[in-house]
């Protein structure tokens, strides 16, 4: 991340370990990729937005357009969850994990 110094040797991980494997449908996985690769696309007209010189209101807009494609494209993925790593678990009996792993991914997602 630009602007945000890390130690040589930080012990935090970049990934998050799963308590589980992902043996289970995801519906909306496609769908996210898609959404991904529009945001991405999205983003680099605004850094040539940027280099252009284009009046701050609009680039702020364009921002603003990105953030709520995320969040958009963020609550598909928690959906999936839902449905498919949450059920499945459900399923399993382990009610517990089922907490653990909802808790887990709010926690990584509102922060």
């Amino acid at each position: 991340m630009e602007g945000h110094d890390h130690p040589q040797n930080h012990s935090h991980s970049h990934h998050q370990d799963h308590s589980h494997n992902h043996h289970h449908p995801h519906k909306h996985r496609q769908q996210v990729v898609n959404r991904l690769a529009k945001i991405e696309g999205h983003v680099r007209a605004i850094k040539e937005m940027t280099k252009e010189g284009r009046d701050c209101p609009d680039l702020l807009l364009q921002i603003a357009a990105v953030r709520k494609a995320l969040d958009n494209a963020a609550k598909l993925i928690l959906k999936d969850h839902l449905e498919s790593c949450v059920v499945d678990a459900a399923r399993h009996g382990n009610e517990e994990l089922v907490l653990l792993e909802l808790n887990k991914a709010l926690d990584q997602y509102i922060r």
